[in-house]
C-alpha cells in the first residue's frame, strides 16, 4: 500500500488496518453513499443537496463500520483517550447542520433536536462508569433517542437512515470500548 493510501487508512479506520477492515469500511461507505445519493436524485434534489448527502452517508455508513473494528477500538480507547476526546468526537459530527443548509424539508430545529440528543446521550454514556453497565446504557440511550428524534421531528423519507445510523455509529460504535469479557 502506498504513503497515501496507508495515511488515509489510519485517518478513517486506525493504525494498522487489516485488508478485511478496510473492505468492510470502504465497501459500507461506498453502498451508504450510493443509495442515500439514489434516494437523494429520486427526490428531485439538487445537485449539491445530492452531493452532501452522499458524502453524509459515506461518512455515516462506512464510519459506523469501521468504529466498530478492533483496529479503530484499539485507536480511540487508547491509553490516554479521555471522555473529553470522546464528546469532542461526537460534537465534530455537524452532519444534521449540513443537510439543513441544503436539503428541503430538513429543517434547523431537526438539526438542532438531532444534534443535542446525539451530544446528550453522548455525555451519558461517557459519565457513566467503564463497566457491565455502560454498553446497556449506550444502546438505551441510542434507542431511545432516535424515538425522540422521530416523535419530535420531521425529516423526509429519503433520510430516514440519518439519525438511527449517525447515533449508532456515534454512541454504539465509537464511545463503546473492545468488549474483552469472555
Amino acid at each position: 500500500m502506498s504513503g497515501a493510501a496507508q495515511w488515509v487508512d489510519e485517518r478513517l479506520i486506525g493504525p494498522g488496518a487489516r485488508p478485511a477492515e478496510r473492505v468492510v469500511g470502504y465497501a459500507t461507505g461506498v453502498l451508504g453513499g450510493v443509495l442515500a445519493g439514489a434516494g437523494a436524485v429520486g427526490a428531485g434534489w439538487s445537485s449539491p443537496a445530492v452531493a452532501v448527502v452522499a458524502v453524509v452517508a459515506f461518512d455515516l455508513f462506512g464510519g459506523a463500520a469501521v468504529n466498530a473494528t478492533s483496529v479503530a477500538k484499539r485507536h480511540f480507547h487508547r491509553p490516554g483517550r479521555t471522555a473529553r476526546h470522546h464528546l469532542g468526537f461526537v460534537a465534530v459530527h455537524v452532519q444534521p447542520f449540513l443537510l439543513a443548509l441544503v436539503v428541503p424539508g430538513f429543517g434547523w430545529g431537526t438539526a438542532a433536536v438531532v444534534y443535542a440528543l446525539a451530544l446528550t446521550a453522548a455525555l451519558a454514556v461517557t459519565r457513566t462508569p467503564a463497566g457491565p453497565q455502560r454498553r446497556p446504557l449506550a444502546f438505551a440511550v441510542t434507542v431511545l433517542a432516535i424515538a425522540a428524534a422521530t416523535l419530535v421531528s420531521t425529516v423526509p423519507d429519503e433520510l430516514a437512515w440519518f439519525t438511527p445510523v449517525l447515533l449508532i455509529k456515534l454512541l454504539l460504535a465509537h464511545l463503546l470500548p473492545e468488549d474483552t469479557a469472555p
